[in-house]
């Protein structure tokens, strides 16, 4: 028999930033992952502060961006790599309409550090309104990140390469099968809706599709936005994407969804291109656009830590702190993303 003070359920974003708060702390933990590519894995892994559609920011994202350095540093520290691409993000204009608004914005307290007034003007991809700079974003080499992470709690028998059994779990005597533990960190994305611990939150699906492609030409060095983003993965492979779509819930990839991307692509990039891979996920988002973090209700030794949306990285880097100050330092959970606040006796 083994004991352990924590085990992680899932191995996505929330999963894996949880498993750094561990190592950096010198907990013991195991992590379970079944193998099965999740949405994070897919995700563009874009740093963003600016939501980019109506040019405004979004909750403690000055705390984000500035969290976001010193937890790829710390993960530098034993993986060798520090995954932040420094390509900032460039919002093409749709009219000059835009270019008004976004200028205007600029000038609020919230949006000046970020929404750049110097526009520039594109080179490789139409841009016939300019684009405007977001700065202090970037993105991070997401299939660089998950399979250094993977491998790190692999080798260091952090890992356990099997999905959590939740009938497995006696919470009398606080075992799993072979295992002892303190606590359980439930981080699944849409997986919690068959959690029966915590089957009652409301995590919303939203399918997403993005394309691998190769393009005859380069493209500006930058993550572009226009519909949809676009950036360069390696050599003349581009990442093109991604969708939204809170109806469909196959989970076949859907041609009206490849078709949008195709479309949106031929929009900005009039050279040829060749797709190379169609991938497609389910986004675990919440309809109040806030993380889920917080004990069971009866359990309290069972945690959820969910709901991590578009912003992936954002949240689960900097929420992941949130969480285990919470779990070791007697932190506080603000109420706005309290699981608490779906308990009907809150």
């Amino acid at each position: 028999m083994e004991t352990v003070e924590y085990i992680i359920a899932g191995a996505g974003y929330a999963g894996v930033f949880m498993a750094h708060q561990l190592i950096k702390e010198n907990k013991t933990f195991k992590i379970f992952y079944d193998g099965i590519e999740s949405a994070s894995q897919i995700s563009a892994g874009v740093c963003n502060p600016v939501i980019l559609k109506r040019f405004n920011t979004f909750w403690k994202s000055k705390e984000q961006v500035t969290y976001l350095h010193e937890v790829f540093s710390e993960i530098q520290s034993y993986t060798g790599t520090n995954y932040l691409v420094r390509e900032n993000v460039v919002r093409i204009f749709h009219n000059d309409e835009e270019k008004k608004q976004w200028l205007k914005r600029s000038q609020n307290e919230d949006l000046k550090d970020y929404l750049n007034p110097d526009f520039i003007k594109l080179g490789c991809v139409e841009n016939a309104n300019g684009a405007g700079l977001v700065n202090h974003s970037c993105r991070i080499n997401v299939g660089r990140f998950f399979t250094d992470m993977l491998n790190y709690l692999r080798e260091h028998h952090y890992m356990v390469e099997e999905k959590l059994d939740y009938q497995s779990i006696d919470l009398i005597n606080n075992q799993y099968k072979n295992l002892f533990f303190s606590k359980i960190i439930f981080c699944e994305g849409i997986a919690s809706n068959d959690n029966p611990f915590f089957n009652t939150i409301p995590v919303q699906p939203n399918k997403g599709h993005c394309l691998r492609i190769k393009l005859a030409g380069e493209v500006d060095p930058f993550t572009i936005k226009k519909k949809h983003f676009l950036f360069d993965l390696a050599g003349t492979d581009y990442y093109y994407g991604g969708t939204y779509d809170r109806f469909d819930k196959s989970s076949d990839i859907n041609s009206d969804s490849v078709d949008e991307l195709r479309s949106g692509l031929q929009e900005i990039y009039k050279g040829h291109f060749v797709l190379q891979e169609v991938k497609t996920a389910f986004r675990a988002t919440v309809a109040d656009r806030r993380p889920i973090l917080g004990s069971h209700r009866q359990y309290k030794n069972l945690f959820i830590f969910n709901g991590l949306g578009a912003r992936g990285v954002y949240n689960g880097s900097y929420f992941s702190k949130v969480l285990f100050d919470y779990l070791e330092k007697d932190g506080e959970l603000d109420p706005e993303i309290d699981v608490k606040r779906f308990y009907n006796d809150n």
